[in-house]
C-alpha cells in the first residue's frame, strides 16, 4: 500500500508538500475549496517547483467549480512543472460546494464534464455548453496533446461507482469505504486522525487539535446527509445543533463548515466538550500505533492501495513522521 498525504491548501501547503517528499511520501493531495482556501492550481505549481518526486494532484477537483477547458490548461501546466507525477481526481463536491449554499452535482454533469475533460487533453475538439472547442495551446504554451495524467473519481454509491469505472483510472474514497472498492486496480483511501501515545486519552488537548478537524467531519456529515435528527444522535450532537441553529437558516451552512479540515468551529468545540470526543477512535484514523496499523491492514484487504493521511495541529512535520512509523 502506498502511502500519501493530503492538505486542506494553503499558503504553507508548497513547504509541507516538499517536507512530505523528504520524508519518503507517495503523493500529496490538496482539497479544492475556494470559500477558504489558495487557489489549488498555484499551490501545486509552487509544490512542483519545490518538489522532484512525490506526486501532485488536487483532491478532489469540484467540476461546477471551473469550464473544463479551464481545469484542463491547468492539469497541461503542472504535467509540464511535474512531468510524470500528476494525477487528479473529481468529486461532486462536500465542503467545496455546501460551504457555499448549494448541494453535491448530479452524477450526469459529473460524466459529461470529465468526458470534455479528457477529450480536451487527448487534443479531440469536445461539444460543451453547445460550443466546439479544442485545446489550441501552441509550443511553449503546454505539453504536445495527448496529454496522460491519471483520472481518479470520488464516489460513494453506485452511480458513481459507473462513472469512474467508465471513464476514470481509479476511485479516491473517504468518510465511508464502500463495498466495491476491490472492483478498482487503483483507490486512494482519504482519512484524517493521529497516532496516539500509549495511555493518551481520546479527549486530550493533543488529540483535539491534530485529529479534531477530522472528527468534526463526522457532524457536518451527519448534518448534511441526515439531516438535524442524525446528529442528535451523536455524542455532543445537541450541544452541536444548538451552535449552529443560532444562526439565521439561510447562514447554517457558513456555521457548518467554517475551519473545514483545519479547525473545530464553535459548534465543534461546544460537542467536543459535551462528551463528542468519545468517537474519535470510531470515525477518524486514531489510536496507539498498534491501532493505526490494524486499521491501515483492514483497509488494504478491502481494497485500499493508497492511504492518504491529512496531518493537521501546530506540528505538521510531528504528524506526518508519527503516521509513517504507525504505517512502517
Amino acid at each position: 500500500m502506498d502511502v500519501s498525504c493530503a492538505f486542506p491548501t494553503a499558503l504553507d501547503s508548497p513547504d509541507n508538500i516538499a517536507l512530505a517528499e523528504r520524508l519518503g511520501y507517495h503523493r500529496a493531495w490538496v482539497y479544492d475549496t475556494p470559500q477558504q482556501s489558495p487557489d489549488v492550481w498555484m499551490t501545486l505549481a509552487l509544490a512542483a517547483e519545490r518538489t522532484e518526486r512525490i506526486g501532485l494532484g488536487p483532491g478532489v477537483l469540484v467540476p461546477s467549480l471551473r469550464h473544463p477547458m479551464v481545469n484542463a490548461a491547468a492539469t497541461a501546466t503542472l504535467a509540464a512543472l511535474a512531468p510524470g507525477r500528476v494525477a487528479v481526481a473529481f468529486g461532486t463536491g462536500f465542503t467545496g460546494r455546501r460551504a457555499m449554499g448549494y448541494g453535491a452535482i448530479r452524477w450526469s454533469y459529473m460524466e459529461s464534464y470529465i468526458r470534455a475533460y479528457r477529450g480536451l487533453l487527448r487534443g479531440e475538439i469536445v461539444e460543451w455548453e453547445g460550443a466546439q472547442m479544442r485545446m489550441l495551446h501552441p509550443d511553449g504554451h503546454a505539453p504536445q496533446r495527448p496529454i496522460d495524467v491519471p483520472i481518479l473519481v470520488g464516489a460513494l454509491g453506485p452511480k458513481g461507482n459507473r462513472v469512474a469505472r467508465e471513464l476514470a483510472d481509479g476511485l479516491f474514497a473517504t468518510l465511508q469505504p464502500p463495498e466495491f472498492m476491490t472492483e478498482h486496480s487503483w483507490v486512494a483511501y482519504l482519512e484524517w486522525g493521529t497516532v496516539l501515545d500509549d495511555g493518551e486519552d481520546h479527549g486530550s488537548e493533543r488529540a483535539r487539535v491534530t485529529a479534531g478537524p477530522g472528527w468534526a467531519l463526522s457532524l457536518h456529515g451527519a448534518y448534511e446527509f441526515g439531516g438535524p435528527d442524525a446528529v442528535r444522535a451523536l455524542p455532543g450532537g445537541q450541544e452541536w445543533l444548538k451552535v449552529v441553529e443560532a444562526s439565521p437558516q439561510e447562514h447554517r451552512h457558513l456555521a457548518v463548515h467554517s475551519g473545514h479540515c483545519v479547525a473545530l468551529n464553535a459548534a465543534d468545540e461546544a460537542a467536543w466538550r459535551a462528551g463528542g470526543s468519545s468517537t474519535l477512535g470510531n470515525v477518524t484514523l486514531s489510536g496507539t500505533r498498534e491501532q493505526v496499523r490494524r486499521r491501515i491492514d483492514d483497509y488494504r484487504s478491502r481494497g485500499v492501495t493508497e492511504i492518504v493521511f491529512q496531518p493537521c495541529g501546530p506540528d505538521i512535520e510531528a504528524e506526518l513522521e508519527r503516521f509513517l512509523e504507525a504505517c512502517a
